[in-house]
């Protein structure tokens, strides 16, 4: 792959989508930072190694106000969906706004909160479990377990009533889902006009009976006199369904992938379950369910490893490709649990590092313990060669459409 500042390339076709690493090696060994084209057709800039990657994350010089990029200029992403009625959150602002909005966050979604989810969270494992438990198969996966688990999880967490999870879940499913046809894309749009319907709704029944939730304490959330606006509370909520449920299924999917893919690792956490935590952080290394941060644009000229990317500049921090960077990590395509240079910046760095990682980690290391150890026989049913990682729109969130397997007999819960 050629690549030169005055020549971009267009990254993220469907292949790439699929596999993105032999691209993002190709672009390491040309440089750091590198300016490309995005399908909406608008320019970036990405930058792929890892030092220049974690000084990126937290640079300040790098907006996240996306709406302030728009005013200045109609080249950089588009909105998308839902668009500004949701657009008010951690993750689309800057300091001073973005350390007030975190802050409030912080006093209701608490690591004492989380934590408290643990038995819970083993519970709803073992109860999607049961389900595929004497099924033969091809079961699929990330609709049996890897999306249920997470997004009842983060249903229950903010008070989301049991009758209206599913209807709520296939829309955000079809917003989630890129659009390719006219159709599609009148589709996403009534299932945006749907969620957020369905958050007014939300907050207006938590307003009129709270209950023990976070929507609940979000509402009630100070701070001093300072209190979340209607549209950052709604625009938080909106955030944290999409980051508490999406990146963690994708987690589960694309880390079984790589575990079928490496049957000792995959033998090892079945005879040593207590890995559990060093396995979940190599698979985070290993294939990001969050391959690029969030949007960021230049609010001036700004240089990054040896490229001056000018002010207006889009820049796409490409989290999985600066994990395996080859001057970072040793044998960085290989999945090495426990290996001594495991950090990675899965979940960012600075001062917009995610807030859910706790609840993703703990997510996440029970999950996949408990299907390895009720599952030992558990295998892919189909080639990996036909997997598709369809879901999302393949920048930031990145995920497979389904995951076919063959359950093999089960184990019963652990008493």
């Amino acid at each position: 792959m050629s690549v030169t500042q005055n020549d971009p390339v267009a990254i993220w076709n469907a292949r790439d989508r699929d596999n993105p690493y032999p691209a993002f090696a190709a672009l390491r060994e040309t440089g750091a930072v590198h300016r490309v084209v995005l399908d909406d057709g608008v320019e970036a800039w990405v930058v792929v190694r890892h030092e220049e990657a974690k000084a990126a994350l937290g640079d300040a010089g790098l907006s996240k106000d996306m709406h302030a990029a728009l005013r200045a200029s109609g080249n950089v992403v588009s909105e998308g969906l839902p668009g500004p009625a949701l657009a008010r959150h951690m993750l689309a602002v800057d300091p001073p706004d973005h350390s007030r909005l975190r802050r409030l966050v912080a006093k209701a979604f608490t690591n004492s909160r989380v934590d408290a989810l643990r038995s819970r969270v083993q519970v709803i494992a073992d109860e999607l479990l049961d389900r595929v438990a004497g099924d033969e198969g091809p079961v699929d996966l990330v609709a049996a377990y890897a999306f249920p688990l997470p997004y009842t999880v983060i249903c229950e967490l903010l008070g989301v009533a049991t009758d209206e999870r599913d209807h709520f879940g296939h829309e955000l499913g079809v917003l989630l889902t890129p659009a390719t046809t006219d159709a599609e894309d009148r589709r996403a749009h009534e299932a945006s006009d749907e969620v957020v319907r369905f958050l007014h709704a939300l907050v207006d029944a938590k307003r009129a009976t709270p209950g023990d939730d976070l929507v609940s304490d979000l509402i009630a959330a100070r701070d001093g006199n300072d209190q979340l606006t209607e549209q950052e509370l709604l625009s938080t909520i909106f955030q944290l369904i999409i980051a508490g449920h999406d990146t963690t299924a994708s987690l589960l999917g694309n880390g079984l992938v790589a575990l079928f893919d490496h049957p000792s690792d995959l033998a090892a956490l079945q005879a040593d379950p207590t890995t559990i935590g060093r396995v979940i952080e190599e698979l985070l290394r290993f294939d990001a369910p969050v391959p690029h941060s969030t949007f960021r644009y230049a609010t001036a000229p700004i240089v990054i490893g040896d490229t001056t990317i000018p002010a207006g500049g889009q820049v796409i921090i490409a989290l999985a490709a600066a994990n395996r960077d080859e001057c970072r990590y040793a044998d960085p395509d290989a999945l090495i649990v426990g290996r001594p240079d495991a950090q990675h910046l899965a979940f960012g760095h600075g001062i917009h590092f995610c807030l859910g990682a706790r609840l993703a980690r703990m997510e996440g290391q029970i999950a996949l313990e408990t299907l390895v150890r009720r599952f030992p026989d558990l295998r892919l049913a189909v080639p990996v060669e036909v997997l598709h990682w369809g879901h999302g729109d393949g920048l930031v969130l990145r995920g497979l459409t389904d995951l076919p397997v063959i359950p093999g007999p089960g184990l019963p819960r652990r008493s």
